[in-house]
Formats: structure tokens, C-alpha cells, sequence
């Protein structure tokens, strides 16, 4: 039994397209040793290219025949050609860089490397096939070089002695080893407009390099993009100096690998575009770290100026007069709640856009809404609180799997049954001069 390597230019035949549209790879065109090739030979399948590398291996299904390419996939009509049919028993996720073979002395002879040009298959002796395979192993298992666990903390300049790297990047993909190191710390990543976001299925979103104009798929950017194809691994770690905690191994979504969006330019300022990594755990071995709920809180202006749009919008609660008693009710229940020693808290981007909570000295948390009431929209701006405050007890419930409810309105309903009704569902429901019932006495 004997060993291949089968070579692809993408430029002449797209592979990528091939497998996105959901083909099984059945066979491949062969220019050379059609008569040796055979039932049960072994193949490792090379891409060409700025990201040459080993992409997948499997088996061959029977002997050579002559026949005329499927024409799909194919930039040019190749014209007639011989095939070997296949089954691939391995797709990589992570490439085998051409790199890391040409760095390996046993290596040396490959004929892919000192005749890239040459027709498929090139042969492989069985030292080659076995040092390869061990390489393909070692890359789908654990890293043997990556010592750190998810959970252990690291100085930042120790990791780049380790591992390589630039210190001064969010994004830091290393030229001596087979990684991207990947930085999120929101305390000081916000400023410049990048907002990382965990999710509720466990992924994560990751805001690219880039803190003036619009961001572009370049360098640390373009490193994510196309780890797999250069064979490394994206580690990412929590923090962006001193100490830093590693996270886990993760990869980019297959399905949607990033997204755009807009966020301020560092400092603020106007909105720019902003590449946004969809990432997801690697063998489910990521720690994710807690994610703190809220910022100190920040009070809204209670001056408002109603805007066109302002105007049009279906939320009564968020134009002209209701507005204004909005924020003054927020502001004065965040003052009276901060007299008692509180800590009082805007939304940050991870959470659901409450209007403030708070916690008291044991750790407890409890969410709010506000709403103004006006005998014309009292009804339909209690429904619409009660949902919301429920909606964010509910989102932050992984979290904070015990805070506390408020719906905190203008004045007593007309209607006692909206009381009963909050009470039912635990939330407590309650205006100005029903202090003590919110927070429990001065000295909660």
C-alpha cells in the first residue's frame, strides 16, 4: 500500500466553493503514476497558494480511469482527464502550514516542495506518510507546546517570551509559533468603540483591531479570518496589561464567521465600521470568565429636546413630557438608592437595556424600570414595564440567578389589580413615597 499527496490550485479548481455547497469530494485528476495508484492507498489533500498546507487525508476507492471532468467547479475546461476515486476521512480544522513541513529536516525531500509544479499525485515515502500523519494528530489533539490551561493567569510579557507575539496588540498573532493571541478587556476596550459581547449559547463576539475609521480585514484582522487556513490557533485571553487570564482555544463560526457593525471612533466621535468575530469554543475546554453586570451608573439628561425622530417613536414613554419625568423619576430613585449605600448601575453592552439596578453590601441584585403614567397611557405603560423588567430578569438570570424586579412608575395606578397582578409574577410594583419598600430601610 502506498502514500499521496494529491495537489489543488484553488485558482483553477475551487475546492472552498465545493464543500460550502455541501458536495462530497468522490474523486480527484491524477497526471502521473495512473497505473499505481490503487484500492487502499492513503492521500493527504494540498492546497496551493499564500496559505499553502495540507487541508484533509483519506483513502482511495479503487483504480484510475479516464473520463471528462464535472465542469462546476472548474475556472477553465481542464479537458479529459484521469481520476482516482476517493473518500476523505478527515476534513482539518486546522491546515497543515506548508511552514512546518519545510521547517522539519525529515522533510526535506518532499517532492511538493522542491517541484511545486509538478503534476498530482506526488509520492510519499513511508517515513514521510508517518511523520505527516503524526503532525495531522498532533495538530486535531491538544497542542503539546501550549502548556497553559484555561483558568491560569500569565503576565502579558511572560506569554510573548513563551509564545511569541507583539505586547502592544489586541490582536497578536505570533511568527514562532502556531497561534493568535487574543485580547478582550471591556473596562478599557469600550473607549475605542469595541464592544465584545458574550453570548447565551456560548460563543463569543469579538470586535477587530482598528481604532480610527473604518475597520478592514489587514493584519491581526485578516490573521482571525484565515487561522485555519494558516494553521493556527486562536487563544484568547482576559485582559489587556499586566496579568492576564487565558480563556480558552476557540474558532471562528463556520456558518458566519464575522459580521459589520457600527460603533464610535475611540473617544467617541462619529460612528465607524467595525468587524465583529463570531467565535465559538474549541472541544468545549473554554473558562469563560464572569461577566460583571453593569457600569457605575451614568444619569440621563433630564433637559430633552425632542427630536423628529424622538417623535415618531411608538414608545409614549420616550418623547416630550413623558421623557423628561422619565430620567427625573430614574435620577431620583438612583440618588435615594445611592443615600443608602447602594451601588447604583447603568447597562453595560452585555447586559439588556434596563434603566438602572442596583446592589446591596451582600452582593444582591435588583433590576428596574421606570415609567412615567398619564391617565391616557397609564395601561399600556404598565404592561410595557412589566414585560420589560421581567425580559431583563430573565436575560440576566444565568448571571444573577436571584436578582430582584422593580417597576417603578410615576404615581399609583387607578387600577389596585396591577399591584396584585406584579406580585404574582414577583415583581414589586411601587412609586414615589413607597421607598421603604423598595429598599428595605436606610440602612440596606
Amino acid at each position: 500500500m502506498s502514500a499521496w499527496l494529491l495537489s489543488c490550485n484553488p485558482k483553477r479548481f475551487d475546492l472552498e466553493g465545493h464543500r460550502r455547497d455541501g458536495h462530497l469530494l468522490t474523486s480527484w485528476t491524477i497526471a502521473r503514476y495512473v497505473d499505481e495508484v490503487a484500492d487502499g492507498d492513503e492521500f493527504a489533500l494540498w492546497v496551493t497558494g499564500e496559505n499553502a498546507g495540507v487541508v484533509a487525508y483519506g483513502h482511495f476507492t479503487g483504480a484510475a480511469a479516464y473520463g471528462q471532468p464535472d465542469l462546476s467547479y472548474w475556472a477553465e475546461d481542464p479537458g479529459p482527464r484521469h481520476f482516482v476515486p476517493l473518500a476523505v476521512d478527515k476534513w482539518l480544522d486546522l491546515r497543515v502550514p506548508k511552514a512546518r513541513l519545510a521547517a522539519d529536516p525529515r522533510m526535506s525531500q518532499l517532492t511538493i516542495l522542491r517541484q511545486p509544479f509538478a503534476g498530482s499525485p506526488h509520492r510519499l515515502t513511508a517515513v514521510e506518510w508517518q511523520i505527516l500523519r503524526t503532525i495531522i494528530e498532533a495538530r486535531e489533539g491538544a497542542d503539546p507546546e501550549w502548556d497553559l490551561a484555561p483558568g491560569d493567569e500569565i503576565r502579558r510579557v511572560d506569554l510573548h517570551h513563551r509564545y511569541g507575539g507583539s505586547s502592544q496588540n489586541g490582536i497578536s498573532p505570533s511568527s514562532r509559533t502556531d497561534n493568535v493571541l487574543i485580547f478582550t478587556a471591556p473596562s478599557s476596550g469600550h473607549q475605542h468603540g469595541y464592544f465584545d459581547t458574550w453570548n447565551e449559547d456560548g460563543t463569543f463576539h469579538y470586535t477587530g483591531e482598528g481604532q480610527v475609521g473604518d475597520q478592514r480585514m489587514i493584519r491581526g484582522n485578516k490573521a482571525i479570518l484565515e487561522h485555519a487556513q494558516t494553521g493556527k490557533r486562536l487563544r484568547l485571553f482576559d485582559g489587556a496589561r499586566g496579568t492576564v487570564r487565558y480563556i480558552g482555544e476557540w474558532t471562528l463560526d463556520p456558518e458566519e464567521p464575522y459580521t459589520e457593525d457600527e460603533a464610535p471612533a475611540t473617544g467617541g466621535g462619529a460612528l465607524r465600521k467595525v468587524i465583529r468575530f463570531h467565535l465559538v469554543p474549541v472541544n468545549a475546554t473554554v473558562s469563560a470568565p464572569e461577566v460583571a453586570i453593569g457600569q457605575r451608573y451614568v444619569p440621563p439628561d433630564e433637559n430633552v429636546v425632542v427630536t423628529p425622530a424622538a417623535a415618531s417613536t411608538p414608545d409614549p414613554d420616550l418623547v416630550g413630557r413623558n421623557l423628561a419625568t422619565h430620567r427625573r423619576l430614574q435620577n431620583l430613585l438612583a440618588a435615594e438608592a445611592q443615600s443608602r449605600g447602594l451601588t447604583v448601575l447603568s447597562p453595560d453592552v452585555s447586559d439588556p437595556d434596563f434603566d438602572l439596578a442596583w446592589r446591596d453590601r451582600a452582593g444582591h441584585l435588583t433590576v428596574c424600570e421606570v415609567k412615567s403614567l398619564t391617565q391616557a397611557n397609564e395601561v399600556r405603560q404598565l404592561r410595557a414595564g412589566l414585560g420589560q423588567v421581567l425580559d431583563y430578569q430573565d436575560r440576566l438570570r444565568e448571571r444573577a440567578p436571584d436578582a430582584s424586579a422593580v417597576l417603578w412608575v410615576e404615581r399609583e395606578p387607578s387600577e389596585r389589580r396591577w399591584i396584585h397582578l406584579c406580585q404574582r409574577v414577583g415583581v414589586l410594583l411601587a412609586w414615589p413615597g413607597q421607598e421603604e419598600s423598595v429598599f428595605g430601610g436606610p440602612s440596606a
